[in-house]
């Protein structure tokens, strides 16, 4: 069981697949990959696109009946990658979908570049409402690029945080790949995930990041992140490694 927590590969909501054929090609790379389990996460709520609970999962079930008529062998799991606004703890029981309908798990998009006054905050009344905020490809945030420090308070306050298989792959540079590293050495990535886009321009790379970490790393270490992956998926519990803080007199 191989899972992949973020990604776009529902046809025509975002800038994922245009078509269901295109959906069809992502879906054969990730299974190439070895992802045997998907979470679907369209963008939502980021001003550019609205993917509601009930397109999301009309759009998930369109697409695992297409790959069950070509025996492609991947499930698909409805999500959202939504973009950060301070009325989503108001939004919790409307219309935001937790990951795989885990009851628990939030993928959380903060902007590239600042870091919202009220984060820390918004994010602790969604903990105090028993949801666990994910928050993906902190790389990509300004602040939190300069200040590695606030990925372990956001850490040590509660949230998870997912990196992009190919930033650590170095894909977008040495300074991003080394950042990406930095996390995974303080315990500060609980999770890789895809964040494929498209079969060939942004594909499915899980398999070759766990490759990489296996080699960086340990075996223990690719075992903690595929673990985790599942634990979302079956909405479980776990047990984070305890993060490491930047600051040497912490």
């Amino acid at each position: 069981m191989l899972v992949d927590i973020h990604n776009h590969i529902l046809p025509g909501l975002d800038d994922g697949p245009k078509s269901i054929e295109e959906a069809i090609l992502l879906a054969t790379n990730a299974v190439d990959n070895g992802i045997t389990h998907i979470i679907a996460t369209p963008h939502h709520n980021n001003g550019k696109y609205i993917n509601s609970s009930s397109i999301v999962k009309e759009a998930v079930n369109n697409l695992n009946k297409e790959l069950s008529k070509k025996d492609i062998p991947v499930e698909i799991f409805s999500g959202q990658e939504v973009y950060f606004y301070n009325s989503i703890v108001e939004d919790l029981e409307n219309d935001l979908l937790t990951l795989a309908n885990s009851g628990k798990y939030l993928l959380i998009e903060l902007p590239r570049n600042h870091f919202p006054v009220s984060t820390f905050e918004t994010l602790y009344k969604i903990l105090l409402r028993g949801y666990t905020p994910i928050i993906v490809h902190p790389e990509r945030n300004t602040v939190l690029r300069k200040d590695k420090q606030k990925v372990y308070d956001l850490v040590n306050k509660g949230s998870l945080v997912q990196i992009t298989a190919s930033t650590l792959l170095g894909e977008h540079g040495r300074n991003l790949k080394k950042y990406t590293i930095d996390l995974i050495k303080h315990n500060l990535a609980h999770f890789i995930s895809s964040d494929a886009h498209h079969h060939v321009k942004r594909p499915f790379l899980l398999n070759d990041a766990y490759q990489y970490v296996q080699k960086k790393f340990t075996e223990n270490q690719v075992t903690y992140f595929s673990e985790n992956a599942k634990h979302v998926i079956l909405g479980t519990e776990f047990q984070p490694m305890l993060p490491i803080s930047f600051q040497k007199n912490t």
